[in-house]
Order: structure tokens, then C-alpha cells, then sequence
């Protein structure tokens, strides 16, 4: 299943895409996308439905993000070969994790707006893992059954903020609107293996990043494992799993984004993002 969020921002309505393209509305059976809403439980109850009969949305208008809120906005860091390459870092000998904050959460095709302050703000083309069963605990070959879904996360970094202001990186990744995800959150039954899917980014129809995700240094299903040794994975967290190389920090000279810039994302099997930049107000 594709599912989506449609409607102005504050006021979107849960979605689903049929085989045929059209948005289906889920309003009336389905409260929104988050927490325990998108367990095995919730999506089997989906997965119930009579689809045709559901409403067709003939014009959806705005995407939002796929997922209404998240408890938890992990990323990893460092997780492509070749982009540890290009940043000079040695490559991690086991997960780097931090964290996002939620409230950074938006549509992937709203605007990306450039902070206060911000000299160095960065994109990052990455597969999103969504949980949805409690994972504590669990073996690598058990990993990928917490696995609800898939979908694409622009990580935007501001990386004067994240490396040169001390601290962790949090503070370089959490702006408002520096976590476009989705448009589709697509259950993990269409994506059968997570480490072999392209992916990529245009900056104003240049392609900046080009791989794929086998490119990974730790996979999802280890990244997952991992993470469960040492916190309670819940449904509704959200895993951002690294970027491969062709970030502007990487650049020579480098390269950071500048109001009017587009940024077009896209990952094999789960979709598109389009964002302009836009300064603060």
C-alpha cells in the first residue's frame, strides 16, 4: 500500500493510492498516520477495507508529510561509504545516532525555509524506515518484520549549526521544515529488499547525489537491531538512514543552499519530493 496525507497544512486528511493513481480518502476509517496508527495492526485493518468503495479525492491538492507526527525522529549518520569519503571522516565502525527533532516534520513539496543565522544549510537524499511493531532486543534476522515502511526524507542540515557551534548535531538538523518525508508511506510488503533501491537529488535540475543503497555501511535491518540493544524502537518512529555522497559540505568549493534553489528527491519505488528553498521571514 501507498499512504498518503492530503490537504492544507494543520488540516490533512489520511489517503490511500489506488492501483490506478487516484487518491483514496481514509478519513472515515482511519483516525491520521501516526503512532499506533501505522502498526501491523492498524495497516492490516487497512488492508480490510473494500478500497473501491472508498471516496475518490479527484483533486487532492497539498501532500503533506506521510506521517502526521512521530514519537521519535532518529537519523544516522555517516552510513554511505561514499559520502564518509567526502566529508574526510573515517568510516564508523559501528551506528552513528541522533536525533531530530519532530516538530521538524514537513510536506515534500513545501518550501524548505532557510534559518536565521544560516550560511551552510545542506540537503540530504535518504530512505526513511518507519516502525511499526516494538522492537527491543531483536536479532538482525528478525529486524526487518518491526518494519512497517518506507519512504523518502530530505535531512536538511545546517552545518555551521551542526559542526562549528559545539554540542550535537541536533541543533544543525531540526529547523522547521528540515524533515520533508514522503509523499507516500509505502508498507514494507512493496519493498521487498530496503538495500537495493536508487536513489537521488537534483539542485536546481543538476544532479548533486546518485546512488543507491546498497552503498550502505550498515544496513536497515542492522541499523534496526542495533538501535534495539539500546532503546525500545516504538510504531510510528521514523529512522532517516544517511545520505550518499554529493551533499554541498562535500563540495569543492563547497556548495550550500541559497533562496530559489530546488531541490528535487527521489527514491526507486517510493516516490518524489520537490522543495524551494526560502529565506526566513
Amino acid at each position: 500500500m501507498k499512504l498518503l496525507r492530503f490537504g492544507p497544512a494543520g488540516q490533512e486528511k489520511p489517503g490511500l493510492l489506488d492501483s490506478d493513481g487516484q487518491v483514496r480518502d481514509l478519513s472515515g476509517a482511519v483516525p491520521d498516520f501516526a503512532g499506533d496508527a501505522v502498526s501491523f495492526e492498524a495497516l492490516d485493518r487497512i488492508r480490510a477495507l473494500d478500497i473501491a468503495s472508498l471516496p475518490v479525492v479527484a483533486e487532492p491538492g497539498r501532500i503533506g508529510s506521510c506521517l502526521a507526527s512521530v514519537p521519535n525522529f532518529y537519523c544516522i549518520g555517516l552510513n554511505y561509504a561514499k559520502h564518509a569519503a567526502e566529508t574526510g571522516a573515517e568510516p564508523p565502525k559501528e551506528p552513528i545516532i541522533f536525533n531530530k527533532a519532530t516538530s521538524a516534520l514537513s510536506g515534500p513539496f513545501d518550501p524548505v525555509v532557510i534559518p536565521r543565522g544560516s550560511e551552510k544549510s545542506d540537503w540530504e537524499v535518504e530512505l526513511g524506515v518507519v516502525i511499526g511493531r516494538e522492537a527491543s532486543y531483536v536479532s538482525q534476522a528478525d529486524a526487518l518484520s518491526h518494519v512497517a515502511g518506507y519512504c523518502v526524507i530530505n535531512d536538511m542540515s545546517e552545518r555551521a549549526f551542526q559542526i562549528e557551534r559545539g554540542g550535537q548535531w541536533v541543533k544543525g538538523k531540526s529547523a522547521p521544515t528540515f524533515g520533508p518525508t514522503g509523499p507516500w508511506l509505502v508498507t514494507a510488503d512493496e519493498v521487498p529488499d530496503p538495500q537495493t533501491l536508487g536513489l537521488s537529488l537534483k539542485l536546481n535540475g543538476e544532479t548533486v547525489q546518485d546512488s543507491d543503497t546498497s552503498d550502505m555501511i550498515f544496513g536497515v535491518a542492522e541499523i534496526v537491531s542495533y538501535m534495539s540493544q539500546f532503546m525500545k524502537l516504538v510504531p510510528g518512529d521514523i529512522i532517516a538512514t544517511g545520505t550518499p555522497s554529493g551533499v554541498g559540505m562535500g563540495m569543492s568549493p563547497q556548495r550550500f543552499l541559497k533562496p530559489g534553489d530546488v531541490m528535487e528527491l527521489t527514491i526507486q519505488g517510493l516516490g518524489e519530493q520537490r522543495q524551494e528553498a526560502i529565506a526566513a521571514s
